[in-house]
Order: C-alpha cells, then structure tokens, then sequence
C-alpha cells in the first residue's frame, strides 16, 4: 500500500497578521490567545497525518475543530501557512503547497475530486449535464463526456433520471449525483465534505451502505469529514479526531473506542455501543486455546455444545453440534435453513462485526461462533462469555 496524501507539519492560520500569529504558535499560545493578540484564527496547528492509497481516512470533531480546514488543503481551497501537503498526482507526489498554479490546476482536474454538504448543483442543468460538467471544464470530447457520465449514472442507479432537473429530485437522489460527478473525473482521491449530514437519518444510513458498496469496486483513496461518530466507525477505515485545529488522535476504529487518548476524546466515545466497532477477531479465543479430545476433536465452548474434528493443516474434516452433524452457515445468513438431521455451525471470519456473531449464536441457542481464516483454516471461536467480556472491559476503561 503506498501513500495517497500526507500532511506535514501543516500550520493554517486565517488572518492578515499571520507572522506574528505563528510566533504566538511557536511559543505554546492558545487559539484563543492568538485570536486576541493578532485577530488571527488557527484553522490548524502541526497537522501530521497520512492517508493510504484505497482507504476511507475520517476527519471529525467538535464545529470549528479544523476538519474542514485541514481537508480542503489537499486540493488548495485553503492556503496552508506552513508545512507540506503532499499529494499523489500519477506517479509521483506534488507539494500542493508550492506546486505552481499549472501543477495545481492538473491536480484538482485529474487527481482531487470532491462531493459538498449542500450538494452544490447547478439548478439551470440536468442530472445528466451536472455529472458531466467537472469533464466539460477539463475539455473533455463529448462523445467521451457522455460516455463517461452513463456509466457513472448507471453506477448511482439513476440512469432513468438523466433529463431531470435537481429540483425534480429527493435530496438522498441529489447526493447521488453529486457522487456521480466526483466518480466521473475518475480521480483516485476523494474529499467528502459531510456530505450526508443535511439529509434525514434513514437516507444517511442508506447513502453511507451505498458508499461502501461503491468503494468496494472502485476502490478510491477518501477523506471523509463528519461530525457523526456513528458513521465515522461504520465507514471509516482510520479516523482521525481534531481539537481547537490540533490532531488528538488518529488511528483505526478500534483503538479510537477501546483507547481514547484523552478526556477529550473519551467523551466523544462515551455513548458508543462496542457492538458497532468490535470485530470478531477482537474477542475470538485462539483454536490452540481449546479444550481438545483424542482423534483431532476441539471443543468450541466451556458447555460443550459443539466439536470440530481438525486436521494437521488446520481444515475441518468433521463437525457436530449436539452431537449432530454440524452444517456451515456464514454469520451473516443466519436465517438460512439446514436440513432436518442437521445442526447450523455458524461461522465467521476475524473481521466479522461482533453485531453480526451476536445475531448468529442468538439464533442458535447461544452456540459458539467458529473463525476462519482466508485459507478455510480453522483459527479460533466465541461464546457468549467471551462477548460478555470483550463488553465489560469496554465499560471499565
């Protein structure tokens, strides 16, 4: 994995006096102090941050904290005062900081896309001409222009709507377009501006499953500002939480929830449901961990509900639960039926959500749950002690 955008030492500062506000900086002040002393505001202070070719990078934190700010850097909106923001453009990485106005201009036609909070449609055009518009700027043909935007229109599934006008359409439908003009420039680097926030919560909840179905097949490297930890922890492969224009913490779902840096950040988790971020993986006893029996036997549970026969490369050649004949069914389907002289064995991989092991051994009885890994090799198991534990010590930090 190679690096799509790095921040470096980024120092933002709005204001006419900004020599004097980063001498201020330099010297410890507060934001506060600088805003009295100068009248300069500190959008953000020694932003180092790193974001990963093909994953979702969330920036979020209180109104004001410079999510916002630090984002619209990577495409020049917002002058940096200090430091590099080093952005991937083809094979090489561009400073966008000192990059001259032709470097710049390539990078926010061709690398750099971005989707806005108000959608930000031009009334006057069809759905259609808005997708199409960021091509026509870049001069694209337009037999090529309109090639490009049927297939991002068949992506967002609104196709039938090309010849409607914004105005015609439901704000989840408006969002979608605006998606569809970010994909059509195909840039690799994403900026989502909480994009979903104006919209009502079960349009939200739909757009951010939309979102992840559509990253699974292209794949886009996004930077994805919110004020929502819910949807941060759903979408986010790293979030990254920012105070007063300084990073607090960054770092993957997990260690944000299960290890606040600081009261700042604990308070932001206080109200998290563990279920929506731990895995499965996080809680699993490891198979070398289990109570074991003659002729290759490992029992999944301290009750002794369910046993797997495992062979020396770590497949399972047999399976029973309740002493009858186990069948295999994914976490995830646990409505499917199995035949009648057969008992579900349900079974999930280390990156599981716990919600969804939850669900299984809820349908089963509270029969463990069995991991494996992407070679079908049995790797460990959860019962309803290890859930319950995994939970408590989430409560105690």
């Amino acid at each position: 994995m190679s690096i799509a955008v790095d921040f470096k030492n980024v120092d933002i500062i709005f204001g006419s006096r900004q020599a004097e506000a980063i001498k201020l900086l330099d010297a410890g002040s507060t934001r506060a102090e600088i805003l009295e002393k100068t009248g300069s505001v500190l959008g953000c202070a020694n932003g180092n941050l790193t974001v990963q070719e093909g994953e979702i990078s969330v920036l979020m934190g209180l109104s004001g904290s410079g999510k916002s700010t630090l984002m619209r850097a990577v495409n020049g909106l917002n002058k940096v005062t200090r430091g590099q923001v080093l952005v991937k453009a083809g094979e090489k990485m561009v400073d966008v900081v000192s990059c001259n106005e032709q470097t710049l201009r390539h990078v926010r036609q061709h690398s750099v896309a971005m989707v806005f909070q108000q959608f930000g449609l031009l009334p006057w055009r069809t759905v259609a001409e808005n997708v199409g518009f960021g091509l026509e700027l870049a001069g694209v043909p337009e037999a090529e222009r309109k090639a490009k935007v049927d297939k991002q229109l068949e992506l967002v599934h609104l196709k039938q709507w090309e010849k409607k006008f914004a105005h015609e359409l439901s704000g989840g439908m408006q969002q979608r377009v605006g998606l569809a003009r970010a994909f059509a420039t195909e840039a690799p680097i994403l900026l989502m501006d909480e994009p979903f926030s104006a919209l009502d919560p079960l349009i939200r909840t739909k757009l951010q499953d939309e979102l992840l179905q559509l990253q699974k097949e292209l794949k886009k490297t996004i930077i994805f500002v919110s004020h929502d930890l819910e949807e941060a922890l759903k979408i986010g492969n790293t979030i990254t939480i920012l105070e007063s224009g300084r990073i607090v913490q960054s770092g993957r779902p997990e260690d944000i929830v299960l290890r606040p840096a600081n009261d700042y950040v604990q308070e932001f988790i206080a109200n998290v449901n563990p279920l929506s971020v731990l895995t499965a993986w996080h809680v699993m006893r490891d198979a070398r961990d289990l109570e074991r029996e003659g002729d290759g036997w490992i029992w999944l549970d301290g009750r002794k509900t369910t046993r797997f026969k495992v062979g020396a490369d770590g497949q399972v050649q047999a399976a029973e639960r309740d002493g009858i004949r186990g069948a295999w069914v994914h976490c995830s389907e646990c409505e499917k039926p199995v035949q009648e002289d057969e008992r579900p064995c349900y079974w999930a991989s280390p990156g599981t959500s716990l919600k969804t092991v939850m669900l299984a051994m809820h349908k089963a009885d509270t029969a463990p749950v069995a991991l494996f890994d992407e070679q079908n090799r049995f790797v460990g198991a959860i019962e309803v002690k290890d859930v319950l534990q995994a939970v408590l010590r989430r409560q105690d930090a």
